[in-house]
C-alpha cells in the first residue's frame, strides 16, 4: 500500500489506494466461500495446506519486486556512488547520524506515540476499528444465522459471504472514483487538502446503518435470503467507503511518516477486529437479529458525527502547534 501511494500523485492516488485495499479485504470473502466447499469435500486440513502453498508462493514474488520507498532508494543511490567514486564524504539527505539500534527504535514506538498524540490519527483508527471489528462481528455469525434461519448446508452456506464480497467491490470502485475526483473539485485548481478526501466518509457513515438495519430485520423475520445477503453488502460498502478515505487522508497528512500512522490505524483496526466480534453471539442472543443490529445501526448513526466534525475542523486540528508530533 505505502508503494502505491508513492508511485501515483495526489491527484490519482485514491483510486490506487482504493483498489489496493480492496485485495486483502476481498480475501476475507472468498477464503470462506472456498473453505466451506473444500472442508466439506476433502476435511478441514486442506484448508490449511492451500493457505501454506498460496503464502509461499506469495513470497517468493516479493523476491521480485522493486524498491519503491524514497528514503531507501536515495541511500542504496548513496552507497553506491561512494564506491563508484571513492568519496565516503558523500550523504543522503535523509542520512541519520543515530547509530541504527536508536533508528529502529525510534521507528518501532512511532505508531504508538503518532496514535497517543496526534487526535486525528487517535479518533479516525478508533472509528474505522469499531466500524471494522462490526464489520468481523457480522461475519464470524454469518454462517450461523444462515444455518439457523434459512436451513443453509455447510457447502452453500460459504456464499453468502458473496454480498460481503459485492458491497466492497463496489465500495472500491465508488471510491476510485469519489477520492480523486471531489477532492480535485474541492482544490479548485489549488492545493489538494488532505481533509478534501473525507467526505466520502460521511456518505459511507450514512450508508452503513441503512446495511445493519436491513440484514438485521429481514434476517429474524426470515425474509428471503437474498434480501438479508444484499444488506451484508450494504454493510461493506458503507465500510469501505469509511476505511478507504481514511487511509488516503493519513498518506496525504504525513507524508514521510504515513507508513507510522497507518500502521497505528491497522494495529488498533486489528485489535477491534478480534475483541468486537466476541460481542456477537451474546447481543443476538439477548437482542435478537432484528434489534442487536439494530444497536450496531444506531450506534453508527451517531459515529456519523466523526467525519462530520474532521470535515469542518480537521484541518485546524491537524495543524494545530499545541498537537504537533515531534518523531
Amino acid at each position: 500500500m505505502m508503494g502505491q501511494w508513492v508511485i501515483f500523485s495526489l491527484q490519482s492516488s485514491g483510486g490506487a489506494i482504493s483498489l489496493i485495499s480492496l485485495c486483502p479485504l476481498l480475501g476475507t470473502i472468498i477464503g470462506p466461500i472456498i473453505g466451506g466447499y473444500l472442508t466439506a469435500a476433502a476435511g478441514w486440513r486442506w484448508t490449511f495446506w492451500i493457505i501454506t502453498i498460496a503464502t509461499g508462493v506469495v513470497q517468493i514474488g516479493f523476491l521480485f519486486m522493486k524498491e519503491t520507498h524514497l528514503v531507501t532508494i536515495l541511500e542504496r543511490k548513496t552507497n553506491r556512488l561512494r564506491k563508484e567514486t571513492g568519496n565516503m564524504a558523500l550523504r543522503s539527505q535523509y542520512a541519520s547520524d543515530l547509530p541504527k539500534s536508536e533508528i529502529f527504535k525510534t521507528a518501532a514506538l512511532r505508531p504508538a506515540k503518532m496514535f497517543f498524540c496526534s487526535p486525528i490519527i487517535a479518533i479516525l483508527s478508533l472509528y474505522v476499528a469499531v466500524i471494522y471489528g462490526w464489520l468481523y462481528l457480522v461475519m464470524t455469525t454469518l454462517t450461523e444465522v444462515f444455518e439457523s434461519q434459512f436451513g443453509v448446508s455447510q457447502g452453500p452456506v460459504g456464499l453468502t459471504f458473496i454480498g460481503i464480497g459485492i458491497g466492497m467491490f463496489l465500495g472500491a470502485i465508488c471510491c476510485q472514483i469519489l477520492l480523486d475526483r471531489w477532492a480535485i473539485r474541492a482544490a479548485g485548481g489549488g492545493e489538494i487538502k488532505p481533509e478534501y478526501r473525507l467526505p466520502v466518509m460521511v456518505l459511507g457513515g450514512m450508508v452503513l446503518p441503512i446495511g445493519f438495519f436491513i440484514y438485521g430485520w429481514t434476517a429474524q423475520y426470515h425474509i428471503h435470503f437474498v434480501v438479508p445477503i444484499l444488506g451484508t453488502a450494504v454493510i461493506s460498502f458503507g465500510l469501505i467507503l469509511t476505511m478507504l478515505p481514511c487511509v488516503t487522508y493519513l498518506l496525504d497528512a504525513y507524508t514521510q511518516h504515513a507508513v507510522s500512522a497507518v500502521a497505528a490505524m491497522i494495529v488498533v483496526r486489528n485489535i477491534a477486529g478480534t475483541v468486537l466480534p466476541l460481542a456477537g453471539p451474546p447481543l443476538y442472543g439477548r437482542l435478537g437479529l432484528g434489534w442487536g443490529n439494530s444497536v450496531l445501526g444506531f450506534v453508527a448513526l451517531g459515529f456519523l458525527l466523526v467525519p462530520v466534525l474532521l470535515v469542518r475542523f480537521g484541518e485546524r486540528i491537524r495543524t494545530s502547534k499545541r498537537f504537533e508530533v515531534k518523531l
